[in-house]
């Protein structure tokens, strides 16, 4: 999640994509999205196994920010809110 291109970066896990997109989008809950108003969904991954992806946003989450802005370019060049995307 993201503010706007090449804005505060968010990462985090969830069982159902939509769900939680919405509740960032909507500002339902406190925290750190809420506070830097979050609400663009630019990247997602899909795991089938909620260990490996537990793991890979711990990983993601030492990345240096380079790193994590090129793998958003790389899926996602115009950091298009893929939100209204979801199915």
């Amino acid at each position: 999640m993201t503010n706007r291109p090449n804005g505060t970066l968010y990462l985090g896990v969830t069982s159902d994509l939509a769900r939680r997109s919405w509740e960032h989008r909507e500002g339902v809950a406190d925290g750190f999205t809420k506070r830097y108003g979050l609400k663009r969904l630019v990247f997602a991954e899909r795991h089938d196994d909620i260990c490996v992806a537990i793991q890979r946003e711990r990983n993601m989450k030492h990345w240096p920010r380079a790193w994590k802005v090129h793998l958003i370019l790389a899926e996602n060049p115009n950091w298009d809110d893929l939100y209204d995307r979801l199915a």
